[in-house]
């Protein structure tokens, strides 16, 4: 029993400091037991369909979802992605990027799977998309590298322009990294925006009111608007980079299967 309790303290400790660096900064205090417990067993489930597709089909990298807000008023059902690949040491590792507690900069990240689904989710669910094999190969040797740091930059907005530079949010990182991986000639985030357009990657227009969009900046330092070209940011036209909109363009551009999906 002492040992359970110490394992206990110890989880929600992470969690705290998991809490303070990510996504969510609404509440102090750290998650219930219940909920450390439900993001473990998910994590848990996590692990065991990745480990079995590794056993079925060789896979190292997925592109890995979760569901950390509700969305569902932009019709999105995912908040967030990574990417979870095979370490050399057997270990299923997430690599992504996370938006410092209460500030306007952000960080690139390399975790656990527990440690991914301890971030105060809204829905215990994960979902992935599965590479296709040339894919999975350059990204997994980026993942491996440093070449992971080469598309980041800290400046922060958690509605970054899709095809801008002066702010980076977490989904964005990705996919201008998978862009980067597929392309070695790719040195800068304008490069690897083109060939997303190659690749004919479709942003989700957020349709957010002139009120919703002023009250976000006063009150939130990880938004911003001003990097949105005038004529669509005045129409109510935000084009950012969602797990909804990656999730159907890799499958449609031949980068990936459909996504899976795995509830609690």
């Amino acid at each position: 029993m002492k040992i359970i309790r110490c394992v206990l303290v110890a989880l929600l400790a992470t969690a705290a400091m998991h809490a303070h660096a990510g996504r969510s900064c609404d509440a102090p205090k750290p998650p219930a037991p219940q909920t450390i417990v439900q993001g473990m067993n998910l994590a848990e489930k996590t692990w065991r369909a990745l480990e079995a597709e590794h056993v079925k089909s060789g896979a190292k990298v997925v592109v890995l979802a979760r569901a950390g807000q509700d969305l569902s008023k932009y019709g999105l059902r995912y908040s967030h992605l990574g990417f979870a690949y095979k370490a050399p040491d057997g270990r299923w590792l997430v690599a992504h990027k996370l938006n410092t507690c209460g500030t306007a900069e952000a960080s690139l990240y390399r975790q656990g799977l527990g440690e991914f689904f301890l971030d105060d989710l809204f829905r215990f669910e994960a979902a992935w998309v599965i590479p296709t094999k040339e894919v999975q190969d350059k990204l997994h040797a980026a993942l491996l590298s440093e070449r992971t740091k080469a598309m980041h930059i800290k400046p922060y907005s958690m509605v970054s322009y899709v095809w801008g530079t002066k702010y980076q949010q977490s989904n964005q990182w990705a996919i201008e990294t998978l862009a980067a991986a597929m392309e070695p000639s790719i040195r800068t985030r304008d490069q690897a925006q083109a060939w997303l357009q190659f690749k004919d990657y479709q942003p989700t227009v957020l349709n957010i009111s002139p009120l919703t969009r002023l009250g976000g900046r006063i009150t939130q330092a990880n938004i911003e608007f001003d990097d949105h070209p005038a004529k669509k940011r005045f129409t109510d036209r935000i084009e950012s980079v969602t797990v909804d909109s990656v999730f159907e363009w890799m499958p449609r551009a031949g980068l990936g299967a459909a996504p899976v999906v795995l509830k609690l």
